[in-house]
């Protein structure tokens, strides 16, 4: 699924469908460069979810914790030099705990996310304007179903 949003609000829509869509145990794993909308996106993840907290960049902390009927566990691996840190911080007891694990920068660890994974690719299209690549790799009966967002693009729905 293409999402094209056209403003930061757009964006945290777009967050906030899947968000809707997400159950415990679920992992997003979210890519873009500097400034590309993760944060937004995780802030709309947060909105799907029911967590009343207000998310900021775990830049320098690594995770944030957001409490919910569903908790939040909001990586941000922009700082760790690999997998092996990522693990040091527990991943292993995140991945366990029944919440949803959103991951910015989740390509400086591919090897530590595991099967299933909702992959999210942010691209900037210059000025507000994003899109928004979502693949879900798992087959039959866990295929998401998102509506997209109201003033976005959609194609390739699974």
């Amino acid at each position: 699924m293409i999402i094209i949003t056209n403003s930061e609000a757009e964006t945290i829509r777009a967050g906030e469908a899947l968000g809707r869509e997400l159950k415990p145990g679920d992992v997003v794993a979210i890519i873009g460069g500097l400034g590309a909308g993760k944060t937004a996106f995780t802030v709309g993840l947060a909105g799907g979810l029911r967590c009343a907290a207000s998310v900021s960049s775990p830049t320098f902390t690594i995770v944030n914790e957001y409490p919910g009927s569903v908790p939040l566990y909001h990586f941000d691996l922009y700082r760790l030099a690999g997998e092996q840190e990522l693990f040091g911080i527990g991943w292993d007891d995140y991945l366990g705990l029944g919440g949803v694990c959103a991951v910015e920068w989740a390509d400086k660890a591919p090897g530590a996310l595991p099967e299933g994974v909702i992959k999210v690719k942010i691209e900037s299209l210059g000025g507000d304007s994003r899109s928004i690549e979502i693949q879900h790799t798992t087959q039959g009966d866990g295929s998401l179903v998102l509506q997209p967002p109201s003033h976005s693009v959609a194609s390739d729905a699974f």
